[in-house]
């Protein structure tokens, strides 16, 4: 209760920080400026929209996860949640007032507003894990052994101290050994055994993070129901609703036709690029799959050589290092200028704004091969963006990417595709998103689905 306290209050000091440079900046200039001045009540409502507009981006941004998060991301979420907020206040302001109203008052209070945000965040961060030490945590798997591997590569070792990593088959035979433990993992274990430490844990008041096999990920969107007085988990796999499919076509087709408006000028631009370097074709059609295994042409700017895969046999791009990809095209992949022809695909209704990513025939195969659930995704239309585009990487393994996607696909809404919208702007200029796989890499591992002492699938 008094640590929950603490956060609150730490949050609440951070709101206060960030509306303050606007409340200035709004009595100072702007709501004088008004076609009709507010009395008091008016402009205090316009202050509490803007901190909940914030509030919201924070919570979308997730800005505030300071123990999970290193200082830079927590400043560079807050600093996209501070310049949404102004610019949305900014067309508000544009409309209450009678001309276009001068902008330079609320960048110098965005300006502020991110140097507050950078002490805030360094602040909040040394202090977090100055007030508490590193928790006591045991790893348990059946699958994914090398979890506190990626707690030393994300630089959690301050959040989480690994004590001990053990199977489940030795942990079931001494459940003891999780006596003291402040936190235990359990990595892909299936559900009786799961169950089993679940409840041991939860009497000894011991935290739980579970990684999920692909059953636990479909189960996760089940409906609470009672029948037979009883009650009931109800799943409905991917149950989309005649209003939300119309409300997310109508989306598309908006948001598509004005991405092409807005962004023609660029495009235009790097289609002369690519033609001025080698004089090959400005775009590269693919063939991938979408809903119920539909093959359709996905369109992109051509960011590698004409001859890129000249024997006919489909592989994954290596990323900045491969030898494949054009100087004009090491550019466009990185900024993301490549992908903006695909709105051609969503207005055309071959595409969508947010699912999962259309994969070819060819390597979806291979997956399917070793993952059957892999298929699942073949539910829901290819989207440009989605679930795992905005919590993997690009080099995340195939089998934790479908995951990412059946966790999108167990609970659809058009809420959560705008929070995946604004959280693909995010990532946009995140470089470790960008990372690719090599081709030798690729071929050396396989499709990399398979890890840990058990089959993987549920």
């Amino acid at each position: 209760m008094k640590n929950s306290l603490l956060f609150r209050l730490a949050e609440a000091l951070n709101v206060l920080l960030i509306t303050a440079p606007f409340v200035y900046c709004w009595y100072a200039y702007y709501a004088e400026r008004l076609y009709s001045p507010f009395f008091r009540r008016g402009n205090w409502a316009v202050i509490a929209l803007f901190a909940l507009i914030y509030v919201t981006y924070i919570k979308v941004y997730d800005a505030y996860a300071v123990s999970t998060s290193r200082i830079a991301e927590l400043v560079y979420s807050q600093a996209l949640s501070v310049l949404f907020t102004d610019a949305i206040l900014y067309v508000i302001t544009y409309l209450l007032m009678k001309g276009i109203p001068n902008p330079v008052p609320l960048l110098t209070a965005l300006l502020v507003q991110v140097a507050l945000a950078v002490v805030w965040c360094v602040a909040a961060h040394r202090a977090y894990f100055a007030i508490f030490p590193p928790i006591r945590c045991a790893v348990i798997y059946d699958r994914r052994p090398e979890l506190e591997h990626l707690i030393e590569r994300y630089r959690m070792e301050k959040k989480f101290n690994i004590v001990l990593t053990q199977d489940i088959d030795a942990c079931l035979a001494d459940i003891g050994m999780l006596d003291g433990m402040e936190a235990v993992f359990l990595g892909g274990i299936h559900s009786h055994e799961r169950n089993i430490l679940l409840k041991y844990c939860m009497e000894k008041e011991i935290d739980v993070y579970v990684i999920p096999r692909i059953g636990d990920t479909i189960m996760s969107g089940a409906k609470q129901t009672h029948m037979f007085h009883l009650p009931i988990l109800h799943v409905s796999w991917f149950h989309q609703t005649a209003e939300y499919q119309v409300v997310k076509r109508l989306m598309d087709i908006v948001v598509s036709a004005a991405a092409l408006v807005v962004t023609s000028p660029v495009m235009l631009l790097t289609a002369v690029m690519i033609r001025l370097e080698d004089g090959g074709t400005v775009f590269y059609r693919q063939t991938r799959l979408t809903r119920g295994g539909r093959q359709f042409e996905l369109l992109k700017f051509r960011s590698m050589r004409m001859d890129a895969e000249k024997d006919g046999k489909a592989r994954l791009s290596g990323g900045e290092g491969d030898d494949r990809i054009t100087r004009v095209g090491r550019f466009i992949r990185r900024h993301r200028i490549d992908e903006l022809p695909q709105f051609l695909n969503i207005l055309r209704g071959e595409m969508t704004l947010v699912g999962p990513r259309p994969e070819r025939p060819e390597i979806a195969a291979r997956y399917t091969e070793e993952i059957p659930e892999f298929a699942l995704r073949l539910k829901a239309k290819a989207g440009l963006t989605g679930y795992a585009q905005v919590y993997g990487k690009y080099n995340t393994e195939p089998y934790d990417k479908l995951q990412m996607d059946l966790m999108y696909l167990a609970h659809p809404g058009i809420v959560e595709d705008m929070r995946i919208l604004f959280l693909t702007v995010r990532v946009l200029f995140q470089k470790e998103s960008t990372e690719g796989v090599s081709p030798e890499r690729e071929e050396a591992k396989g499709i990399g689905v398979v890890r840990g002492s058990r089959a993987t699938r549920n």
